[in-house]
């Protein structure tokens, strides 16, 4: 694995001490055990129906993610310095947003450049001087971290818009406890089944002004052939309120009201998991049938709370991304936490002559892109691929942003092979509303192919239950 830090092993061999109970059992199973638990695992998972879809294949799209069946595990003082940054840096994304749409001070200070802003895709102009419930924008968000030392965390991307993943880390952590009881018992792990609940209080914490007693809240899924279709189920179901699409939603004299089999009820908050271009026909894209017509006036007059607000991701645009250092310090006034990938922004000549000549040790990224798609990992890439790469670079620079190669670290993973090191990542959920609530751990993502950094799902990555050691 190189110079990769290895979560559970020192440099010397000996094994690190949030791992020496994990390490001790293992060393007690075989790998016909071993096997037989990942079999057992798939079958829960099957039962629950928990898939993915993968777009652009042509076979059966629905996919069982990988589930790696060895916890990753972070102390407890990993995990409070983990959450401070956490904490930091949601509060600056925040703060960010609000002051994009209101009077753009960072702007105005010179620390991040107005065509950044206003020349973004990803701003929604109808945002400008609309302040949501609380002033939140983003209320749940999906931070993507990797470690590369015992003390090095750097955030990869923040997911403002709507990150997805919380389901399989709560199912994980399900199946664990389910196929390793043993194991459980001999730690003090931190809970996170409590997370819809938690959910549940955001959304009813951030109901409009004129809600009166308890908020109808639901969530508005794009419909069965998304690829979270089963996580926009799975929440609903566990925060015991109504999964709608588009069709189920109708406005009447500026309010926002849900069909149902007696008289329609008031909706006070939608946690949308629909992107803002399709959630008003009538305000954005006319084409789109999964929105509800009119629905934005209702928001923009403080009758509905959307969640995520719309606009909320100007703040997890990649270009934005390498401002992210200033950004935290200019609404905190503290330097950040978490350190920022250097990044090399292509619509700037000298970055894009630098990308052009060293893009064999690089990855680049389309600005708007996620998923792992439109992306080119330097190291690992063919002669062909990035000659391909450099052309696109060439015709469109002001599309991507460049980054050094990380040297992610590794952690125990099962694999054909027995025990052996893989990559990961972590997606730990910051909730907002009337407070923040972190769960401890998140969704850990693996890459299941040796010396592989690519953990997306659809590129064949795998999961696996993230454990924080209590105190």
């Amino acid at each position: 694995m190189g110079d990769n830090f290895n979560e559970m092993l020192e440099a010397d061999g000996s094994v690190r001490p949030a791992y020496a109970l994990l390490h001790k059992w293992l060393e007690t199973q075989t790998p016909g055990d071993l096997r037989a638990k990942i079999r057992e695992a798939e079958s829960i998972f099957r039962r629950l129906g928990i898939t993915f879809a993968v777009y652009g294949t042509q076979e059966a799209s629905e996919r069982l993610i990988p589930f790696d069946i060895i916890p990753r595990i972070f102390a407890a003082s990993e995990w409070r310095r983990l959450e401070a940054g956490i904490a930091q840096r949601v509060g600056a994304l925040n703060a960010f947003i609000d002051d994009v749409y209101h009077r753009q001070e960072i702007v105005r200070a010179g620390k991040v450049p107005g065509d950044l802003i206003l020349q973004n895709e990803a701003y929604l102009p109808q945002m400008a001087g609309h302040s949501p419930a609380r002033n939140v924008y983003s209320h749940i968000i999906g931070t993507d971290i990797v470690r590369v030392g015992a003390n090095e965390f750097y955030v990869l991307e923040d997911n403002c818009r709507t990150p997805s993943g919380v389901s399989y880390m709560l199912e994980d952590r399900e199946a664990m406890m389910f196929l390793f009881p043993d194991l459980f018992a001999k730690h003090r792990v931190a809970p996170i089944e409590h997370y819809p609940e938690l959910l549940r209080q955001t959304l009813d914490s951030v109901a409009p002004a004129q809600c009166d007693g308890e908020p109808t809240c639901v969530v508005l899924t794009p419909g069965i052939y998304n690829s979270a279709f089963f996580e926009h189920a799975f929440l609903a179901d566990e925060m015991g309120i109504q999964l709608v699409t588009g069709d189920d939603l109708f406005v009447n004299d500026g309010w926002l009201y849900m069909r149902t089999t007696q008289s329609p009820v008031r909706v006070d908050v939608v946690y949308r998991r629909v992107d803002d271009d399709f959630l008003d026909p009538l305000t954005f894209n006319p084409a789109s049938t999964l929105g509800v017509p009119g629905i934005f006036d209702v928001y923009r007059a403080g009758r509905v709370t959307i969640v995520n607000a719309p606009g909320a991701g100007i703040a997890d645009d990649k270009a934005v991304y390498s401002f992210m250092p200033d950004i935290v310090e200019f609404y905190t006034g503290d330097k950040p936490i978490l350190n920022n990938v250097p990044t090399w922004r292509c619509s700037d000549s000298d970055s894009l002559a630098y990308v052009l000549e060293h893009l064999e040790e690089l990855v680049v990224k389309e600005v708007h892109g996620s998923g792992g798609y439109g992306m080119l990992v330097g190291p690992t890439a063919s002669k062909k691929e990035v000659a391909a790469f450099r052309q696109i670079l060439k015709t469109r620079p002001g599309n991507y942003i460049a980054q050094p190669t990380l040297a992610l670290s590794s952690c125990p993973t099962f694999v054909k092979s027995g025990v052996a090191p893989r990559h990961v990542d972590l997606r730990p959920f910051a909730l907002t509303g009337d407070r923040m609530r972190i769960t401890p751990g998140g969704f850990t993502r693996v890459a299941m192919k040796k010396g592989s950094l690519v953990v997306n799902s659809s590129q064949g990555g795998g999961t696996k239950d993230t454990w924080v050691l209590e105190d």
